[in-house]
């Protein structure tokens, strides 16, 4: 179904406004700029519609696009429980670590300056970061002298303990779930930003919401269909416009469509590709503004999207898109395809930014809510 002129006039306007408000030195480039031929109008769909529409929808090649093949992969038949999935999704981090933490704890009779330099190595290797390696350590070697510990197996509990509060998520990081709310997902193209919207939608559907996703990367086709291709898998509502809109003017359309519908969550895709992070300050606080002035009443969340598997440039990431939009969440991708899990504490630690989500597969049900004590668990081979 499309919006009628009326609706149209009214998100352009709404943009408009938005857009007088928003200091715009680099007058050379609009960062929304799309030919006059386009029809920028949002489209919306009901799950109903994509399921009619299937033959239409764009084949896109595992070549051109991997996250849309992940889409089209068949699931597995078997369905896993979610720490045997986290566990075996971790193996290739596990591997890489638990070999050195196997011989640090049983090749040490004390803990001497060696075994804190192997510690120190080990920690490193697994991307935790120099940083938080050294405050682990620190920690570690204060809680050995507090608790009169001598030998190096009996710290390993203690290290544990020590990995996991670096680590703390709290029921309140989910509120969002429990409130009329708009998500933003943000983050780099690659990174797993679309697929997780549609992973996302799916688990909150599973627990009796009801989800509207926003198809608002409107500068890359493929995102639009792949999202598309999510919603019906994961049987929500999608809006979505042109290739080329006004990312700020879908969002509008999207706000109208969820408080008509009374939808619970909001899930808006953003663009993850601009040219400077001046474009990307200008097109989140357009997004922001529209959210603020349309929707003052719903809970803002903003995720940023981190694929695990670039290891210590997700972190840098998280750094840049910090400096331009609030990021009240992380969402880690990729996690079983990396040795260097150990990014995950990291991230926490260094930027006090829970990580609220991992992915550790392929499959629609392989993201999941982030639980440290699992997650620790998992990292020392305790099955």
């Amino acid at each position: 179904m499309i919006f009628g002129r009326k609706k149209k006039k009214e998100a352009e306007e709404a943009v408009e406004n938005i857009e007088k408000t928003i200091d715009t030195e680099d007058s050379s480039f609009d960062l929304f700029k799309s030919s006059d031929d386009t029809d920028n109008t949002a489209k919306v769909e009901t799950a109903e519609d994509v399921a009619e529409n299937e033959t239409a929808e764009a084949e896109v090649t595992e070549a051109e696009n991997p996250d849309t093949a992940e889409v089209t992969e068949e699931e597995a038949p078997k369905k896993e429980g979610v720490f045997k999935r986290l566990f075996k999704g971790l193996s290739k981090t596990r591997n890489n670590i638990s070999e050195g933490f196997s011989s640090l704890f049983s090749g040490f009779s004390e803990l001497d300056d060696d075994f804190y330099e192997e510690l120190e190595e080990i920690l490193i290797m697994a991307d935790i970061g120099v940083n938080t390696t050294e405050d682990i350590i620190e920690e570690l070697q204060s809680r050995t002298k507090e608790n009169k510990v001598k030998t190096a197996e009996e710290c390993r509990e203690l290290l544990k303990n020590i990995i996991v509060e670096k680590m703390m998520v709290t029921e309140n990081d989910y509120a969002y779930e429990r409130e009329k709310s708009v998500v933003l997902m943000v983050g780099v193209n690659g990174a797993g930003k679309t697929t997780t919207v549609g992973k996302l939608a799916s688990k909150l559907k599973a627990k009796g919401l009801k989800v509207t996703m926003a198809a608002a990367d409107t500068f890359r086709a493929a995102a639009i269909d792949q999202l598309v291709v999510w919603s019906k898998r994961a049987g929500v509502d999608i809006i979505a416009g042109q290739e080329g809109s006004d990312p700020a003017s879908v969002i509008f359309d999207s706000i109208s469509s969820a408080k008509a519908k009374n939808t619970d969550v909001l899930l808006c895709d953003t663009a993850g590709r601009l040219q400077n992070k001046s474009n990307l300050m200008k097109e989140l606080g357009k997004i922001n503004k529209i959210i603020d002035r349309e929707y003052p009443e719903a809970h803002k969340e903003t995720l940023i999207v981190l694929d695990a598997t670039t290891g210590q440039n997700a972190l840098s990431q998280a750094r840049e898109f910090k400096t331009v939009t609030d990021i009240s969440g992380i969402v880690l991708t990729k996690l079983d395809g990396t040795a260097k899990g150990g990014i995950v504490i990291a991230i926490q630690a260094e930027l006090n930014i829970p990580v609220k989500y991992i992915g550790v597969g392929e499959g629609i049900d392989d993201l999941q809510e982030f639980d440290p004590e699992s997650f620790a668990k998992a990292l020392f081979a305790e099955e």
